[in-house]
């Protein structure tokens, strides 16, 4: 592995797009820098813009070491074709002089598409004259088949992989899709999914256990509160106390949020406690493990409440052009807004009780969504159409497009 991976310690996600965002990440000095055109991205043509041309000016910077994060697979670009060949091609075309190259590779499900991201990046080497297995990738296991077949997808990429990323929100997201298929249990609120759950916990140390058993690297999650200005301390304490937990798994680097967080998790990395071993489990017990997520007999309807107007907010920001926003002191983005889609949808489709004894039905959710937004505005429309789908969307922004395409129509 060369020694510049291995001396990461904390990695700063800095949404493509956003040159303020961009100075201020190379100025805190992270170990990498993710350039993000996934989760914290909008994918507007002046943003795709933006974002390439940042890519550009990133080859005149001597700083931390540049990532790119792509567009996932499921994205179609202006022109209609692959957003994330797009955006490998523009990475790789930017920094033809680095001995290697960093991709962290999102969304991932099934082996076959890490065959078919390892045949696209060697074909890229083959276009670009570069050494073979000289663009390195990280595998985001953010979905619930991704923790599953996390082995067989590194396999699939084991000439060129040096790590496995945990993404919970993402992960959460994923495992409420999939488990819209079965009538299966009623999920708490977002607030009560957090890494002291059980079912967070073997997600978390299954990917350390691959890790340690195969030689990869385990990076942990992003760092996503937002300090106060003026009483840092509470925030900075949570994060503290989430990478020391990664790190006594195992965990050798995590990603921050924001520069704020870039000393705090650097240091617990840089100073980790002692690794806890992680007992061996069977499959069966793997399983069980990641699919025992908690229950909820009912949910408040500020919860409810919250799930609508954090999913509104977002979503005007997104249509707007802004693919990452701060809100209530948790910065957020298209992983928050999926996952908090998706508990409405799935609340819904269980016939949630409230704490007000009411069961939450489309008319109460329609009720909820008109004092929380505007309903004619798009954003509003939007979650309306994605709650109330008979069947679960897999993406937003394929929804929200065609939305917007409609009303140019």
């Amino acid at each position: 592995m060369p020694p510049a991976l291995e001396r990461r310690k904390v990695e700063q996600l800095v949404e493509a797009s956003d040159s303020v965002a961009l100075e201020a990440a190379l100025a805190a000095g992270p170990d990498a820098l993710i350039f993000d055109f996934d989760d914290t991205f909008s994918p507007t043509p002046e943003n795709v813009r933006r974002g390439q041309a940042n890519l550009a000016a990133l080859a005149a910077v001597d700083g931390p070491l540049p990532m790119l994060r792509p567009r996932p697979l499921y994205m179609r670009s202006g022109g209609g074709g692959s957003a994330s060949i797009e955006d490998v091609s523009a990475f790789v075309g930017a920094l033809p002089e680095r001995a290697f190259l960093c991709i962290y590779i999102p969304k991932l499900e099934f082996p076959m598409e890490a065959v078919f991201w390892n045949d696209l990046l060697a074909e890229l080497e083959r276009l670009t004259a570069r050494p073979p297995n000289s663009i390195r990738v990280c595998l985001q296991i953010e979905t619930l088949p991704g923790a599953f077949y996390a082995e067989e997808l590194l396999y699939a990429l084991r000439e060129r992989a040096f790590g496995l990323n945990a993404g919970r929100w993402d992960y959460v997201f994923s495992a409420i899709k999939w488990r819209s298929r079965t009538s299966g249990a009623c999920l708490p609120p977002r607030s009560a999914l957090h890494m002291g759950q059980p079912a967070m916990q073997a997600y978390e140390q299954h990917l350390a256990r691959i890790c340690a058993r195969r030689g990869a690297q385990a990076i942990g999650g992003t760092a996503a509160l937002a300090p106060d200005a003026q009483h840092p301390a509470p925030a900075l304490a949570v994060v503290r106390a989430d990478k020391e937990r990664e790190a006594s798994w195992g965990y050798v680097a995590a990603w921050a949020g924001l520069p704020e967080l870039i000393a705090t998790v650097r240091e617990v990395f840089e100073n980790p406690p002692p690794v806890t071993p992680i007992p061996e489990r069977s499959e069966a017990e793997v399983a069980a493990a990641l699919l025992g997520f908690p229950e909820a007999g009912q949910v408040s309807e500020v919860e409810v409440r919250e799930a609508t107007a954090m999913a509104t907010d977002y979503f005007r920001a997104w249509l707007g052009g802004r693919g990452v926003i701060v809100r209530k002191g948790r910065v957020e983005d298209t992983a928050t807004a999926e996952l908090a889609r998706t508990l409405l949808w799935h609340w819904l489709r269980q016939g949630v009780l409230l704490d007000s004894g009411d069961v939450l039905t489309s008319e109460r959710f329609g009720a909820l969504l008109q004092e929380e937004a505007n309903p004619s505005e798009v954003a509003a429309r939007l979650l309306r159409s994605l709650v109330l789908a008979p069947a679960i969307a897999p993406f937003f922004p394929t929804v929200a497009q065609a939305l917007q395409e409609a009303d140019s129509a």
